[in-house]
């Protein structure tokens, strides 16, 4: 099974039950009477809610999100988002804008929010594949030739035990091929139950051993704020890199594409 959202760039509970019956010897005497022994299991209660990839024990809210539904679900997916710049006829390497939120929470790497709630850990693969080059059909030169994302810098984290963490990739991984699919983390068998951020990147003041990727982003040397988050100051992550060749041809116009967001069960 597969599940995916699809984003462009610019609760379901279950229960199951069982109930097991005492096979009783019968005791051969005139007054003796035959019973019943009884058991009930209920799958466990689920966690719900979107988790601070640096603190998961803190619920954040970091605005509308595509989701799916269903006991193995994506919950949040990010909207990537590499801001304005000038014209040029360099090789250029644009950030990404950090993840900010509409509470007090701080910026932190961009993440893709997991939750795994099948009886067992049956183990499941978070994929991406980018749909379309950046492009632009109103644009003269409407598709930016040899522009690549990428993703780096990748961890996971958890409420649970670590080593219960899927796997992901120490190298970084560039979508250079257009239409095909990327995997970004694996839950091998017996890992992965429960709610998991999977992050590229993280901030500067995080507890989690993880290398600082995020610097705030300046216009004129003056920072750039977000009205979509009560104008909070954005920041870059260097995690998410969109690299365009300087002989790529341009027109100033916005370009944009389509990631695809996969979540399967393994086989």
């Amino acid at each position: 099974m597969k599940k995916k959202i699809t984003c462009s760039i610019p609760l379901l509970l279950l229960s199951a039950s069982i109930v097991f019956l005492a096979d009783v010897q019968q005791v051969h005497a005139d007054d003796s009477q035959d019973g019943n022994a009884t058991i009930g299991l209920t799958q466990p209660e689920q966690e719900i809610g979107l988790r601070d990839p640096e603190n998961p024990t803190t619920i954040v809210d970091p605005g509308p999100t595509p989701s799916t539904t269903g006991d193995l679900r994506i919950d949040f997916v990010p909207q990537l988002n590499f801001s304005k710049y000038l014209l040029s006829d360099k090789d250029q390497t644009y950030p990404v804008n950090a993840q900010l939120f509409k509470d007090q929470t701080g910026p932190r790497g961009n993440f893709v929010q997991v939750s795994d709630f099948r009886p067992g850990a049956q183990g499941w693969t978070l994929q991406v594949r980018q749909e379309t080059q950046f492009k632009n059909d109103k644009a003269q030169n409407s598709q930016l030739n040899g522009a690549v994302i990428s993703f780096d810098k990748s961890w996971v984290n958890a409420t649970r035990d670590l080593s219960e963490a899927p796997t992901v990739s120490k190298e970084i991984i560039r979508l250079s091929n257009v239409g095909e699919t990327y995997n970004l983390a694996e839950a091998k068998p017996g890992k992965g139950r429960g709610i998991w951020s999977i992050s590229f990147g993280a901030s500067k003041e995080n507890k989690n051993g993880q290398p600082g990727t995020l610097s705030p982003r300046l216009l004129k040397e003056q920072p750039v704020l977000d009205p979509a988050f009560d104008n909070k100051q954005v920041y870059e992550n260097s995690a998410i890199q969109l690299s365009i060749p300087g002989a790529t041809k341009k027109d100033l116009v916005e370009y944009s594409t389509v990631l695809t967001w996969t979540i399967a069960e393994l086989p």
